[in-house]
């Protein structure tokens, strides 16, 4: 494939613009990038910008039936209601909203996820159908599932999906909360054995953390740290109360972590997101929208400008810009895959995105404020094209399709919901 002409080029490779020029792609790598190259199979890209894909870096896509629901709650109340409908939920749900909810994702650029849900196979089944890259696994979740049985799922999920070229299997822990001491050290034998990524909810509230220091005597992080769980494989995600010396373990055992900053707000969760320390530290962050019954957008552009505005009112300061969120969508969020890509460059998967150069939203266009536009202006609504290992998974032209089949889905799952929302 040819990407002829792109009119601009964000390559997220030390802030380099690029403008008409073309990019090849072979076997699902960015081969060359240059002008006039050859080869079959061309699109004509002089109206586009090309930019890599979006990692969404932290989500729930199974819960996208219970978008709308019981939205003016705070989470521990919100978390109550949702735990009541998802003691029932079958199979069959959690596919069809897996799948809608994939579907409007790469709508909206987005060429990656990684997921924490129920019945991680179906949302497997469907990302592999789509052609979607997936980072996912069953969740270790003392009051629904015996963490045995979670142990002998997630052996069973990898030896399924651990040789995948678009499903990555992750060590799923919902919380410290959640999880007796037991099982977090289950969990950790079970990564340790595998070496596969960890990824677990942590340092979300206040209350979360008063729980963790009159049980435990210390900080969430802390306590995640003196277990072993704090590693370089470690994906920790929210972490709006995590202290100063935590930030330390976590750089120093080289951890990740993800922000969701729309879904705090929503659930009212407070605390802040360290950012401008974290990205001092040298730590790699990404960038999540949290579920689509929590956000409730599983749109990655909305969250990259609300991230910034976030936490420049917090910090009464400019320093986090919109180039930093950019990164966090986009090469933050492969290393957190594990996948060398987030960049246009030779050698780099071909995991791209095309906005249309002529939107409203995008103009005035200029080399010097493209990146502001994208961060600041652009919407889901912009992408043309989404290209995932070099195949083209959603164009504009399929926009019609991919709508009729996420209302064909959500009349299914309304129909269900009401069924037992009386029982909430």
């Amino acid at each position: 494939m040819i990407l002829k002409n792109c009119r601009y080029i964000v390559t997220q490779d030390n802030h380099r613009i690029l403008e008409n020029v073309d990019i090849r792609i072979e076997e699902g790598i960015i081969e060359e990038i240059g002008e006039k190259l050859d080869g079959v199979d061309k699109i004509r890209c002089q109206d586009y910008i090309v930019l890599p894909g979006l990692v969404n870096a932290h989500t729930h896509t199974g819960m996208w039936f219970l978008r709308g629901f019981y939205d003016d709650a705070e989470l521990s109340l919100w978390l109550k209601k949702v735990f009541e409908i998802e003691k029932s939920i079958p199979r069959w749900v959690v596919k069809l909203s897996s799948e809608a909810a994939i579907l409007e994702m790469i709508m909206c650029g987005t060429t990656a996820f990684i997921d924490m849900y129920h019945y991680p196979e179906e949302t497997a089944f469907v990302s592999e159908k789509t052609g979607v890259r997936a980072m996912l696994g069953p969740v270790f979740m003392d009051i629904f599932a015996d963490p045995e049985n979670i142990v002998k799922r997630t052996e069973e999920f990898i030896k399924t999906y651990g040789k995948s070229r678009y499903i990555t299997p992750v060590i799923n822990i919902h919380s410290i909360y959640n999880c007796s001491e037991e099982t977090l050290l289950r969990a950790k034998d079970l990564q340790a054995k595998y070496n596969y990524p960890l990824h677990i909810h942590v340092s979300e509230t206040r209350k979360e953390v008063y729980y963790s220091k009159t049980r435990y005597g210390v900080f969430p992080v802390e306590y995640l740290d003196k277990l072993g769980l704090i590693t370089a494989k470690t994906i920790l995600v929210h972490l709006g109360w995590i202290t100063n010396w935590e930030l330390d373990i976590v750089a120093r055992s080289n951890a990740k972590c993800v922000h969701c900053p729309v879904s705090n707000m929503k659930l009212a969760t407070a605390g802040f997101v360290p950012l401008r320390e974290m990205l001092d530290k040298g730590i790699t962050v990404g960038l999540g929208t949290d579920g689509p019954a929590s956000n409730n957008s599983l749109d990655m552009f909305r969250e990259m400008k609300v991230m910034v505005l976030l936490q420049r009112n917090n910090y009464w300061s400019v320093d986090i810009k919109a180039w930093q969120a950019l990164n966090m969508a986009t090469l933050h969020g492969y290393i957190l895959l594990g996948l060398k890509g987030g960049k246009i460059k030779k050698g780099y998967v071909a995991d791209l995105i095309l906005l249309d150069k002529k939107s409203f939203r995008l103009n005035p266009l200029r080399r010097e404020n493209i990146v502001s536009n994208i961060v600041y202006s652009a919407t889901g609504d912009d992408v043309v094209a989404t290209i995932v290992d070099g195949r083209i998974i959603y164009s504009r032209e399929k926009k019609a399709e991919f709508i009729e089949k996420i209302s064909e889905n959500s009349e299914k799952l309304n129909e269900w919901l009401r069924k037992h929302m009386e029982s909430v």
